[in-house]
């Protein structure tokens, strides 16, 4: 069966099923987002989205291109996001230098145009799913012309949430939904609303 969980968290007490949790999203009015880590459970997904009724509303996303590919096979109709970067030795916990991490989230940010359509092309995606200090407005632009969406994760700083809404970004991920919404309700641009 398949969990809901997070890496490096430990469960505690009794673990929340795919199932359980796309049966109570199914009666909210609210996107689902499932972020899928394991490779080769993607017919199992695809079968409990489809199962739910909640298709229609869900992004599934994958740093592995391979399993977005088999996704794609299996159910074609549900939106694919491919996301960036895959921390594949565990560097995100190492406590950088901050002078560092920008330096080197600067020269991703300005590597992600030329990146972005090649991650699109081998995953077969339909959105661009990326650490928020890879997004640029340069990068969404080129996403955009190419007709897919750009989603930004984890942003859990009110500010970041504001340049990443100007910069016309498709949806925010926040460990912090509330706060997100309630800065997403400040911005007072008529062309923020608008759909793509």
């Amino acid at each position: 069966a398949l969990v809901i969980g997070h890496p490096g968290v430990a469960a505690v007490g009794a673990t929340l099923g795919l199932d359980d949790a796309l049966a109570y999203l199914a009666g909210q009015a609210i996107g689902v987002h499932v972020d899928l880590k394991l490779v080769g459970a993607e017919r199992e997904i695809a079968t409990a989205v489809r199962a739910h009724g909640v298709g229609e509303r869900t992004v599934i996303s994958s740093t592995w291109a391979r399993s977005l590919r088999r996704l794609a096979a299996e159910a074609p109709e549900l939106t694919r996001a491919i996301s960036y970067p895959r921390d594949r030795y565990g560097t995100s916990r190492i406590p950088w230098p901050s002078p560092v991490v920008r330096a080197s989230a600067a020269a991703l940010r300005a590597a992600m145009r030329v990146r972005a359509p090649l991650l699109l092309a081998a995953a077969g995606g339909d959105a661009l799913s990326l650490h928020h200090a890879l997004v640029s407005p340069a990068v969404v632009r080129l996403a955009h012309r190419r007709g897919r969406a750009v989603i930004a994760w984890t942003v859990n700083d009110p500010g970041r949430v504001e340049e990443l809404a100007r910069a016309r970004v498709d949806a925010i991920i926040s460990d912090d939904p509330q706060m997100a919404v309630a800065v997403l309700a400040t911005l007072k641009s008529p062309k923020m609303g608008e759909s793509r």
